[in-house]
């Protein structure tokens, strides 16, 4: 998880990336809805600064650094529970920010950066929630998620691999081939080898290789 604010040329903002990390949205949605937002030219040219930045492929994309003013203006229109608790801390941030700003002395880069990583006590437990809640949800969407059309094409590839070794005659490699569908949808308790689940892939895989047909071939 992201700081939720930081300081970048003596000004505290956040940006579109950490907007959609902390809110659980796509960042394509997040510059979407800044880009839509109905306010003035003048406020958008304040508050929302178009940047870039590199992501883990090295490719140069679009983000936006956002004001605190912007990011009040942006998050209006995002409720729920989840969503309000992110608001309060992302206020309590900028203000706390805004206060070092405002502190007489110049900080050096290092102070500046551990004030940057510095949370509230309340933030980071709201980010712990949220990682917790956001495993959770992982966990129970790979439990669910289907193979996909390549993890399918491997386990066919698999089948017809483990048929051919057995035997080359073609009528006997129609029925094994039924029978060796027939015992991995049995195994893993689905009505198609497409609907065994993703997190099962590797489990299904070792089980084609050392499957062996009920009346051997000859």
């Amino acid at each position: 998880m992201k700081n939720l604010v930081f300081i970048e040329n003596g000004k505290a903002l956040t940006d579109s990336l950490t907007v959609a990390e902390v809110f659980e949205k796509q960042h394509k949605n997040v510059l979407r809805d800044i880009k839509e937002l109905e306010c003035s030219v003048e406020f958008r040219r304040l508050n929302f600064e178009p940047t870039t930045y590199r992501n883990h492929q090295n490719r140069k994309l679009d983000k936006v650094l956002i004001t605190q003013d912007g990011f009040t203006f942006l998050a209006m229109g995002y409720t729920g529970k989840i969503a309000a608790q992110f608001k309060e801390a992302y206020i309590r941030e900028f203000r706390r920010m805004e206060e070092t700003l405002k502190q007489p002395r110049v900080l050096s880069d290092k102070e500046q950066l551990m004030a940057s990583m510095k949370l509230t006590i309340e933030s980071v437990e709201n980010i712990k929630k949220l990682d917790t809640r956001m495993d959770q949800l992982e966990t129970k969407v790979d439990s669910q998620i289907t193979l996909d059309y390549g993890e399918q094409r491997r386990v066919q590839k698999s089948v017809a691999k483990k048929v051919y070794s057995l035997t080359s005659d073609p009528i006997e490699r129609k029925s094994l081939f039924a029978e060796c569908y027939r015992d991995l949808k049995d195994r893993f308790g689905v009505g198609s080898y497409k609907d065994i689940r993703r997190n099962d892939k590797d489990k299904a895989l070792k089980y084609i290789n050392a499957w062996i047909p009920r009346v051997d071939a000859s």
